[in-house]
């Protein structure tokens, strides 16, 4: 199967890197071809222009924008490592959905029905976060993630979201924990 890693976190040294490493050293292990695209090693631009969007409505994109949807055709299963940043994706990684999961190649519409175009794709989500998993869960930050990741960016371009992963107190954790979420990572594939 290919398997397309699509990261975000400016940390050589993070946890969300030890994950990324743990998840594609496992992958290449089972047997599978494996792409990473690490957004801030790649320096990608997040900035959706105004160029971007005229281009998005007539079909053309920039070369860096055509190099990463090649890859997303290219994949099987693609999956997502991030941080929860304010709530959310990292600028980073936002900016990468904006332009990357563009009108006529990651979805488009059909007498005003949204249609995906990336089915036939799975996708799996790795996240940590500060608070605890309890206090995302209290609060229905769980849900609103879910809702807004999972139904308002993956599945609404296509994806079959396999699962969705989340590690709290991430900040705070200790190697015990980070081998359980390895373990975690693994079984999800």
């Amino acid at each position: 199967m290919r398997h397309l890693i699509i990261y975000a976190h400016p940390n050589p040294n993070s946890l969300n890197n030890h994950l990324k490493i743990a998840c594609s050293q496992h992958l290449v292990h089972e047997g599978h071809d494996v792409v990473v695209r690490d957004l801030y090693l790649l320096n990608f631009n997040p900035i959706l222009s105004l160029e971007d969007m005229a281009g998005q409505v007539q079909g053309r994109v920039s070369d860096d924008v055509k190099r990463e949807q090649d890859h997303i055709v290219w994949a099987d299963c693609i999956t997502f490592i991030y941080p929860i940043w304010w709530t959310g994706l990292p600028a980073l990684m936002k900016g990468y959905i904006d332009r990357v999961f563009s009108y006529g190649f990651a979805y488009f519409y059909d007498q005003g029905l949204q249609k995906g175009l990336l089915q036939g794709k799975k996708a799996v989500i790795i996240n940590t976060h500060g608070k605890s998993k309890a206090n995302y869960s209290e609060v229905g930050m769980d849900k609103a993630l879910l809702l807004t990741s999972d139904n308002g960016i993956y599945a609404y371009c296509g994806l079959e979201v396999k699962q969705h992963l989340f590690f709290g107190n991430a900040d705070k954790t200790d190697r015990s924990t980070v081998d359980k979420w390895t373990i975690q990572i693994k079984e999800a594939f």
